[in-house]
């Protein structure tokens, strides 16, 4: 075999080990990543956490969520919403990443280029302005779905308002929101991002040891009516859903709760 022969194959052979180091070194960090995204990091949240009809949740450090691979975004984001969390510090805008930490892949945030519609927070940017991190920690692709403008701006701003007002009024609340997931459904972007016909919100305040809840589901467009008109019972979201939202309590709390669709305890 002639030198030059001989060092070709050498060279290839370095090529192909450096590739598959760096490769090996790529799975390795991802598999940390998820890992670590299988931890809960705070008490309420493991409490007051949903179940997955995924079997993937993904717990980030301020705020957790329920990954659904066939629809290409969280079935749910869930989240406690302190007083001492709101704040009115204008982060900059980073950019939307990837969520490394769901296993299956979350989606590009490119899916939603073109498309016509917003990249919808679903734990909202403006609920996480505490710190830079708390802020930027909301842009990872598991936490948007693809929303229609006027209606991202218009009365889902309006209900995330709304909720900054009770976490200030009751000294925090335990949020959980999502879009309706079902088959069927318009998709967007290469990796067919579901876009949800509807979106729920559902508000647990534990103030002082009394429980009460409040659920809304809302139609995915804009609607000038006031926000109590979209107040349903948690059950309805359930059925709707197939998640059960709270079942840490006990049993008699929880039914009573969820199957009630009074709002006369919250003010509006």
């Amino acid at each position: 075999m002639k030198k030059n022969q001989l060092y070709s194959i050498i060279a290839i052979l370095l090529i192909i080990g450096i590739y598959a180091y760096d490769h090996y070194l790529n799975n390795k960090e991802k598999t940390i990543v998820v890992d670590a995204g299988k931890e809960p990091k705070s008490d309420t949240n493991t409490y007051y956490l949903p179940t997955s009809t995924t079997g993937q949740i993904v717990h980030h450090q301020n705020y957790s969520l329920s990954y659904s691979e066939a629809h290409e975004q969280a079935e749910w984001v869930a989240y406690e919403l302190k007083e001492s969390h709101l704040s009115t510090t204008n982060h900059k805008r980073p950019y939307f990443e990837i969520d490394k930490a769901v296993k299956t892949g979350a989606a590009d945030w490119r899916n939603y280029k073109n498309s016509g519609y917003d990249r919808g927070h679903l734990c909202p940017a403006g609920d996480r302005r505490f710190t830079k991190k708390a802020h930027d920690e909301t842009f990872l692709t598991s936490n948007i779905s693809p929303q229609e403008h006027q209606f991202n701006s218009g009365i889902w701003n309006r209900l995330e308002q709304k909720v900054r007002y009770w976490a200030k009024k009751n000294d925090g609340v335990f949020v959980v929101t999502g879009g309706i997931l079902k088959n069927g459904l318009k998709t967007i972007g290469d990796e067919k991002v579901a876009v949800p016909n509807q979106f729920y919100k559902v508000i647990l305040d534990n103030t002082n040891g009394r429980i009460k809840m409040l659920a809304f589901l809302m139609d995915h467009k804009d609607s000038n009516l006031p926000l109590y008109k979209f107040v349903v019972s948690v059950d309805k979201v359930e059925a709707l859903t197939g998640i059960d939202f709270f079942p840490q309590l006990e049993d008699s709390i929880e039914d009573k709760l969820e199957a009630s669709s009074n709002y006369k305890n919250w003010s509006f």
